[in-house]
């Protein structure tokens, strides 16, 4: 099948259906708008746009756009069927000008020299590509950004009911009852802030670490009274060494977090018949808080999956609450369970 597109002298020829799309003005107008769509969607709006790099991602985008308007791929593509349709005038011409030749461009006055022509179309083009573009990436990093909050959402609500199980089970609150009612009896000094401390930590899990940030105090604060119940808990047994450095008040941080690791030490690195030494050190610098914790491996725990549902939680909570701003490093060294967490804030 063929369409008559061109009339040379009186005679017309034909071109075919099959010889135009593979023309190479056809196929450089497709290729040109596909990689720039792709370009922008895939690379510069990512890791440009996103990342709030604009003036980067503009001057790239108005680069694309001087170069679209230079090569003017729509013109170029119209070139191969755009010829004079009626040779009767150029004869005309022809007679009025004998040196007039078909093909030739008609005569210009000496100085006369046509204007560039503003390539509108492709220029048009180019904006819809990169507007569509744009919107297909912010939408798709939308998606995803909200699929990461819901997740982090549920990964937070597991963290806090195996954490609040942790502290209500009856192993839990026997022995922690059980520790304050032989205070009671003997009339101890510390019967009633074993009380408080036990409120403090119930309150802390159902009500203060339903929010997204807290206080890094109200953290340090339930570490604190949980270490305390723990140390009524073994007595002599627990050989624990804390300490706690910087301005913590200022700052604000994910709840449960540092609390999690706190509660695998006595979870795995507890012994109810050997000594039990452990080692918590947390520095609240400028703009970075430091977590460190190390605790002796018994064999009785070594074979159990020290890394359960309470650390997987975390690990996902912080690559959500702080992209690209955390380093969590978790290992053995010589017989100890060592955490180091650091957290830009």
């Amino acid at each position: 099948m063929s369409l008559p597109l061109l009339f040379i002298s009186g005679q017309p020829e034909s071109i075919s259906f099959s010889s135009l799309f593979l023309s190479k003005e056809y196929f450089l107008f497709f290729l040109i708008y596909i990689v720039v769509f792709y370009f922008n969607t895939y690379f510069l709006v990512p890791r440009l746009y996103l990342r709030n790099r604009f003036v980067t991602y503009f001057a790239i985008v108005l680069t694309l756009l001087l170069i679209i308007s230079f090569v003017k791929p729509f013109d170029n593509l119209l070139s191969i069927t755009h010829k004079p349709p009626f040779p009767q005038k150029q004869d005309k011409v022809q007679a009025l000008h004998p040196v007039f030749k078909p093909g030739m461009p008609p005569p210009q006055l000496p100085g006369n020299h046509p204007p560039r022509r503003i390539d509108a179309i492709s220029i048009f083009l180019f904006v819809m590509v990169i507007g569509v573009g744009t919107a297909i990436s912010i939408a798709q990093q939308w998606r995803e950004t909200e699929q990461r909050a819901i997740h982090a959402e549920a990964d937070k609500a597991n963290a806090e009911l195996s954490f609040l199980k942790a502290q209500i089970n009856p192993h839990f609150l026997f022995n922690t009852l059980n520790n304050i009612y032989s205070l009671a009896v003997t009339k101890h000094e510390y019967t009633a802030a074993c009380i408080m401390k036990l409120s403090n930590i119930m309150r802390y899990v159902t009500d203060e670490a339903a929010e997204h940030y807290v206080p890094l105090q109200d953290e340090i604060n339930c570490i604190n009274d949980y270490i305390g119940l723990q140390r009524i808990r073994f007595g002599d047994k627990l050989n624990i060494n804390i300490e706690v450095r910087g301005d913590a008040g200022q700052k604000k941080i994910a709840p449960l977090i540092l609390m999690t690791f706190v509660e695998n030490i006595f979870k795995y690195g507890i012994s109810k018949h050997d000594p039990s030494g452990i080692e918590i050190s947390l520095h609240a610098e400028e703009k970075e808080i430091t977590f460190y914790c190390k605790n002796k491996i018994f064999p009785a725990a070594s074979t159990e999956d020290r890394e359960g549902v309470g650390i997987g939680n975390a690990k996902k909570r912080l690559a959500y609450l702080y992209p690209d701003k955390y380093l969590l490093d978790i290992g053995n060294d010589n017989g100890y369970y060592i955490v180091h967490l650091t957290l830009q804030v």
